[in-house]
């Protein structure tokens, strides 16, 4: 007998704890970018429409994901989404350093790793969190 997968999850406190922090991190940094791009381009070397476009996508995935913190059932596709889109920021963000597309600064490099690291950071807190989560009532036998 195999089990087919609950398409939702009872989120565990270490999950929900892991999405907030996350949202926290995604409202401040796209705050920051979204309305100090100016002098933070020339600090970083990055074009301020750049860094302002990457401020402005953050804030809505803040807001979904303090939407999703405060959900006791989660659908597992959801925290499957948040962690692929998260790995995919941080290939994005070694690729911005490696594809030539951009003259960052020492401090603009140090920027982009630094938050890499804490995406990739929150990412594995999020897979534990889903790990020590529970499946739900949705588990069909077959």
């Amino acid at each position: 007998m195999s089990m087919i997968q609950s398409t939702t999850i009872q989120s565990s406190r270490f999950l929900r704890n892991a999405l907030a922090l996350d949202a926290a991190a995604c409202a401040a940094t796209g705050l920051l970018l979204a309305t100090a791009a100016g002098p933070l381009s020339g600090l970083l070397g990055f074009p301020p429409a750049f860094l302002r476009g990457a401020g402005l996508v953050l804030l809505p995935c803040a807001m979904l994901l303090a939407w999703l913190t405060n959900r006791a059932r989660l659908p597992r596709i959801a925290i499957h989404a948040v962690i692929g889109v998260n790995i995919l920021w941080v290939a994005d963000s070694i690729a911005i350093l490696v594809a030539g597309w951009f003259a960052p600064t020492g401090l603009g490099i140090a920027f982009v790793l630094a938050q890499a690291a804490a995406v990739a950071v929150v990412t594995e807190l999020e897979i534990i969190g889903l790990k020590r989560s529970v499946a739900g009532a949705g588990t069909l036998a077959v």
